[in-house]
């Protein structure tokens, strides 16, 4: 089983800029993909930012050129910092790995989410 716990979010005015932090733990064999989505009330779960293991990325259009996702694969840790944040990234912000398996099969595992509040 795999843990994710979340850190670094919190209140900050429009424009200002924070840190995600996400790390994993427990028994896996590999994390080939960590990235973050996030959820606003009422919306659905979308994709931020992921990142492979190889250092691959990939930015939903509405944070690109603002937000980079990293990831320290010797500490199991995958990053977030959110730059020129606006009230519209307001959002419960859920880190995510996945595991993948021969023929198409993954894994998914869930942080339990941490606040993202952006006041203009």
């Amino acid at each position: 089983q795999v843990q994710l716990v979340e850190s670094g979010g919190g209140l900050v005015q429009a424009g200002g800029s924070l840190r995600l932090s996400c790390v994993a733990s427990g028994r896996f064999s590999s994390l080939n993909v960590m990235g973050w989505y996030r959820q606003a009330p009422g919306k659905q779960r979308e994709l931020v930012a992921d990142i492979t293991s190889g250092g691959s990325t990939n930015y939903a259009d509405s944070v690109k050129g603002r937000f980079t996702i990293s990831r320290d694969n010797a500490k199991n840790t995958v990053y977030l910092q959110m730059n020129s944040l606006k009230p519209e990234d307001t959002a419960l912000f859920y880190c995510n790995a996945r595991s993948l398996y021969a023929l198409g099969s993954f894994r998914d595992y869930w942080g339990q989410g941490t606040q993202v509040t952006v006041s203009s």
